[in-house]
């Protein structure tokens, strides 16, 4: 297979793109990364032409042979929109633009359940051991800019991704204080999902939420109320400052991220792994580690001994998902080859 392949990570906040090529057959070089604030540009096209002029891969002289972009949205025979912003995707059009020989649309939490096999031990912090069975159904979901998740099952000799869009389940409480704060949101948004709590928009809606609830004799500075996407400084205040209702905010929102993981569990019977990935999971990682996810994610009634053998990890790389699209190009094109025999 000559030629190099791009892999791409599209969100509602960045795209990150990579291009490299596999020496010997196994070994993979890096040509060129590049990062991209995603709404600064009109087009999806706009940052791929970009990229192409870069000199790394203007020197290469060569198109690329397979690309593979993981999308922050749902994938259908169309191509892809992204849930966050105003972009439409379509694998054909992009492969006919740029030249390049296939171009292949992915979740953008199926291209992170696809790098679970390519991950080393220093990727991943581990919140729960667990008995893992070889073979075992896994998921993979994150809180970021938004919530998105993924299941991989083992197919063929290998795992395959089966996306989803979980993170537009319903939000279920589960406990009073959890009840308030449905009835919160439901209130300013009417339909309330998962991500209307876990994401960063979702921390910031948990916080203003708790300051809505602060006695009105406390400081102004634990009663203030957020922008609408303001998780950093909810962060800075509950880890830096020890604001109160920050810290507050962080243990309900772990504890609702512990449960949704234990219900995604349950759903997939997920005895390969549960897989906590996204921007904000590596920021909290000691708070994850504090205990109150694990207790959510195993407060399952009559299942409660069955979560205990669930393995539970923290994938800390960032650059997960563009691993996984890598990796899916070359074995699309592969796939691809071989077809044609």
């Amino acid at each position: 297979m000559s030629g190099y392949f791009i892999g791409g990570d599209i969100g509602g906040t960045k795209v990150l793109l990579q291009a490299a090529e596999w020496e010997d057959g196994s070994q993979m070089r890096v040509l060129c990364e590049r990062r991209y604030a995603s709404r600064e540009y009109a087009s999806f096209s706009d940052i791929v032409a970009d990229f192409l002029k870069q000199p790394q891969l203007v020197e290469a002289d060569r198109n690329p042979a397979a690309a593979c972009f993981a999308v922050a949205g749902p994938i259908t025979e169309q191509g892809a929109s992204l849930t966050n912003l105003p972009w439409l995707m379509n694998e054909e059009a992009l492969a006919s633009e740029f030249s390049i020989r296939c171009v292949r649309l992915i979740n953008d939490f199926a291209a992170v359940a696809l790098s679970i096999e390519i991950l080393s031990g220093h990727d991943l912090v581990t919140l729960q051991a667990g008995k893992p069975l070889a073979r075992g159904m896994r998921v993979a979901f994150g809180a970021g800019t938004g919530m998105g998740g993924a299941w991989s099952s083992w197919q063929e000799g290998g795992y395959a991704a089966l996306s989803s869009e979980a993170g537009h389940m319903d939000f279920a409480p589960a406990d009073e204080l959890q009840d308030e704060l449905l009835g919160y949101l439901r209130a300013k948004f009417g339909h309330v999902s998962v991500e209307r709590v876990l994401s960063g928009p979702g921390l910031t809606h948990v916080f203003n939420f708790l300051s809505s609830k602060a006695d009105p004799r406390t400081s102004v500075s634990e009663r203030m109320q957020m922008d609408a996407d303001d998780a950093p400084r909810v962060t800075e205040l509950a880890f830096q400052e020890g604001n109160p209702v920050a810290l507050e905010a962080m243990d309900l929102f772990v504890s609702v991220y512990g449960a949704y993981a234990g219900s995604l569990a349950l759903a997939g019977l997920t005895h390969g792994g549960v897989y906590v990935a996204g921007g904000i999971a590596p920021r909290i990682i000691g708070k994850l580690r504090e205990g109150g996810f694990l207790k959510a994610f195993r407060d399952k009634g009559r299942f409660a001994a069955l979560m205990e053998e669930i393995p539970v990890h923290v994938v800390m790389n960032p650059t997960a998902g563009l691993l996984g699209a890598l990796h899916e190009a070359r074995r699309t094109l592969s796939k691809k080859l071989e077809d044609r025999g």
